[in-house]
C-alpha cells in the first residue's frame, strides 16, 4: 500500500513536466541552424495561460526591419479615431458663371497610400459633373498636412529608385511609382515589349532591350535618379517576362500633373500649370466638390501582408496628426505617440530607438520582449486585435509568408509580420499551440548574411511551438 501511494505521489509531482514542452529544443536549434557569428533574440508568451514560455536574450536590442510596422500599426489602431478613412478632397473657392469656374481649384491631400488610377478617375468624374468646362483660376495641390521631408530618418539614399522607397507626400498617386512590364519578343534579337502603369506624360521611357541576346548585357530597370529625372530606362537581355516598380521623383507633382492631364482629356480647359498652396478654409468661402475615402483596414492589409513602407509612413503621419491636432505634422509626432505607448506598457522609451514607422531606417532598435508586449496589448484589445490579425500574413497562404511554412503544423497556423534587409531577418506575431493556447512570439535574427538560414530557423521554431 505504501509503495502504491509513493507511486501516486511521484506520478502526480511529475505529471506537469510530462505535459510541458522541452524548450531546450529551441536552444538546440540555435546551435544547429545559426552561424556562430550571428545573434538572435527570442520571446514567447502564452496568451491563454498569461505566462511567459521562453526567452532567449529577449531584452537584447536588435534592428527590427519591417516588424517595426507592428508598433506603428498597433499604436495607430489604439487611437479613438482609428477607423476614420484616409481622405483626398477637391475644393473650389469661386463661383460658376456661364460654363466657367471663376476661382481656384484645390486638391487636398490626406496621405492616402492606396490612392490609385481608379481613385483619380473618380475625383475627375465628380469634378466634371459640375456645370463648367473652363477653370478661370489656378489649380493647387494642398500638401500642408506634412513637412517637406520626403524620406525617413536613416533611409539609404542609394535604395532609390526602388519602388519600396517612394518620395513621401500627402498627395500620393499609385504609391509614387510606375510598374514596368517587359515581355520578350518571339524573335531572338528583337526589342522586347515594354509597358508602364499608370500612364502619364510626367515620365518618359527609353527601351534598350533585346530578346535572348546575351550581348545586350545584364537586364536592368532604372531612371536618371542622380539628377532627379524621370526618364525610365529598361535595358539588357530579356529572356522572360519581367516586372518591377520604380519610384518617381516628386510624388505631389506626379499627382497634380496627372490630375490636370485627365481633366484635359475630359474636355476641361485648365491652366497650363499647377502650383501648391493651402486651402484657405478660414479666409474665403470654399465648397467641397469631390472626396475619395480609403478605409483603414485596406491600408492596414497592404501594410502587413505586403510589408508596404508607404502605408506604414502614412499611418505614422496620420497618427501624429490625430494625436496633436496640428495642421502640419512630421514623422516625429507619430513616433512620440509610439513612445508614449511603450511607457504605458511598462518600458522606458529611452531604452529604444525609433526613427521611422516602417523599419527601413538603420537607426531603429527594439527588443523581442518589446515586440511581444505590443502583441500582448493588441490581443487584450478586441477592437485592435480583430483588425491586426486579419491583416497579418498567414503561413503558407499569403503576403510575405506565402512561400514559407507550406506544411503542418505551421501551415495556416502562423499569423505574423516578417522583416528583412541585409543580414537582418525578423518574425513576430501569433500562432496556436496543439493544446489550443494562443501564443505571441518574436524572433529577431541579426548578422545572418544568408536570409534562407535565418528564415529556416524561424520556421523550425514556429513548428516546434505549434506542436
Amino acid at each position: 500500500m505504501k509503495r502504491f501511494l509513493l507511486q501516486v505521489v511521484v506520478s502526480f509531482c511529475f505529471l506537469p513536466l510530462w505535459g510541458q514542452k522541452d524548450f531546450s529544443q529551441i536552444d538546440s536549434l540555435i546551435k544547429q541552424l545559426l552561424p556562430e557569428s550571428s545573434e538572435v533574440g527570442i520571446s514567447v508568451y502564452d496568451l491563454t495561460a498569461k505566462k511567459p514560455l521562453y526567452d532567449y536574450r529577449a531584452e537584447k536590442l536588435s534592428r527590427p526591419a519591417s516588424t517595426m510596422k507592428l508598433l506603428t500599426a498597433i499604436t495607430a489602431l489604439s487611437r479613438p479615431e482609428a477607423d476614420e478613412p484616409f481622405r483626398t478632397e477637391v475644393w473650389h473657392d469661386g463661383v460658376i458663371e456661364h460654363d466657367t469656374l471663376q476661382g481656384n481649384l484645390y486638391v487636398v491631400g490626406g496621405f492616402d497610400p492606396e490612392f490609385d488610377s481608379q481613385a483619380m478617375d473618380s475625383l475627375v468624374k465628380k469634378v466634371i459633373s459640375y456645370p463648367f468646362s473652363v477653370i478661370n483660376g489656378q489649380v493647387y495641390g494642398d500638401i500642408s498636412m506634412k513637412d517637406s521631408l520626403y524620406w525617413g530618418h536613416g533611409w539609404a539614399w542609394d535604395d532609390t529608385p526602388a519602388g519600396y522607397q517612394p518620395y513621401l507626400s500627402p498627395l500620393m498617386f499609385c504609391k509614387g511609382t510606375v510598374r514596368i512590364s517587359v515581355v520578350p519578343s518571339t524573335v531572338q534579337g528583337d526589342t522586347a515589349s515594354v509597358s508602364c502603369q499608370p500612364v502619364s506624360s510626367y515620365y518618359t521611357l527609353t527601351n534598350r532591350t533585346r530578346t535572348r541576346a546575351s550581348s545586350a548585357g545584364k537586364f536592368s530597370f532604372t531612371r536618371d535618379w542622380l539628377t532627379n529625372g524621370n526618364n525610365l530606362t529598361v535595358s539588357g537581355n530579356v529572356t522572360s517576362i519581367r516586372k518591377d516598380d520604380i519610384n518617381i521623383y516628386d510624388s505631389p507633382r506626379f499627382f497634380m500633373h496627372t490630375f490636370l492631364e485627365r481633366l484635359r482629356v475630359e474636355g476641361i480647359a485648365v491652366p497650363p500649370s499647377y502650383d501648391f498652396a493651402e486651402l484657405p478654409r478660414d479666409s474665403v468661402k470654399v465648397e467641397q466638390m469631390a472626396c475619395w475615402n480609403t478605409s483603414v483596414q485596406k491600408v492596414l492589409n497592404q501594410l502587413m501582408k505586403e510589408s508596404d513602407n508607404l502605408n506604414a509612413e502614412a499611418l505614422l503621419c496620420r497618427l501624429g496628426a490625430q494625436a496633436t491636432g496640428k495642421k502640419q505634422v512630421a514623422a516625429e509626432d507619430g513616433i512620440v505617440e509610439i513612445m508614449k505607448l511603450i511607457r504605458r506598457l511598462g518600458h522606458d522609451p529611452k531604452d529604444y530607438k525609433i526613427a521611422d514607422g516602417c523599419g527601413l531606417s538603420n537607426y531603429n532598435y527594439l527588443s523581442p520582449a518589446l515586440l511581444v508586449d505590443f502583441l500582448k496589448y493588441a490581443y487584450s484589445r478586441t477592437d485592435i486585435f480583430q483588425k491586426l490579425y486579419k491583416s497579418l500574413p498567414v503561413g503558407g497562404v499569403d503576403g510575405t509568408l506565402k512561400n514559407r511554412m507550406k506544411s503542418a503544423p505551421v501551415f495556416r497556423n502562423v499569423h505574423a509580420k516578417t522583416g528583412s534587409f541585409t543580414a537582418i531577418n525578423t518574425l513576430a506575431g501569433y500562432l496556436r499551440m496543439k493544446n489550443g493556447h494562443e501564443v505571441a512570439f518574436a524572433i529577431m535574427n541579426q548578422n545572418v548574411l544568408s536570409a534562407a538560414k535565418a528564415r529556416a530557423f524561424q520556421d523550425k521554431v514556429c513548428a516546434f511551438l505549434s506542436l
